[in-house]
C-alpha cells in the first residue's frame, strides 16, 4: 500500500496548478482597466494591486535616510555647478554688508514712490 498522509485533499502539485491559475485570471482582470491609473504593467506582473505600495524595484519609497543622502549629493552637484558656471558663493560678507545693502534698496524704493 502507498505512504499517503490524508487521500482525501487535492495534491500539492494540484495546489500550486489552482493558485497559478487565479492569480493569472487575476492579474488578467486588473489589466483589462479595472486597476487605477499608476499601476505599471511591469508591476502588476509582480502582484501590485491598487493601495499597495511596492517594497521593491523602481518604484518604491525612498527611506528617509536615503532621501538625505540624495538631497546631500544633489547640494554638492549644485555647487560644483555653480562652480563651473562661475557663481561661486561669497564667503567674506559679513551680516552688517547685506543689512547696509538692503537699507540701500528700501531707500531707492522710497525715493521712487514719492516721484
Amino acid at each position: 500500500m502507498p505512504s499517503v498522509k490524508n487521500p482525501n485533499k487535492p495534491s500539492k502539485n494540484r495546489l500550486a496548478a489552482m493558485a497559478n491559475a487565479s492569480k493569472k485570471k487575476a492579474q488578467q482582470q486588473s489589466a483589462a482597466g479595472r486597476v487605477p491609473a499608476g499601476i505599471v504593467k511591469a508591476d502588476l506582473k509582480r502582484g501590485a494591486r491598487s493601495g499597495l505600495m511596492p517594497t521593491s524595484g523602481p518604484r518604491k519609497p525612498v527611506s528617509a535616510k536615503r532621501q538625505r543622502k540624495l538631497d546631500k549629493k544633489l547640494g554638492y552637484a549644485l555647487k560644483r555647478k555653480q562652480e563651473a558656471d562661475g557663481d561661486a558663493a561669497m564667503k567674506d560678507v559679513t551680516t552688517a554688508d547685506i543689512v547696509g545693502k538692503s537699507k540701500e534698496k528700501k531707500e531707492e524704493k522710497m525715493e521712487l514712490d514719492i516721484s
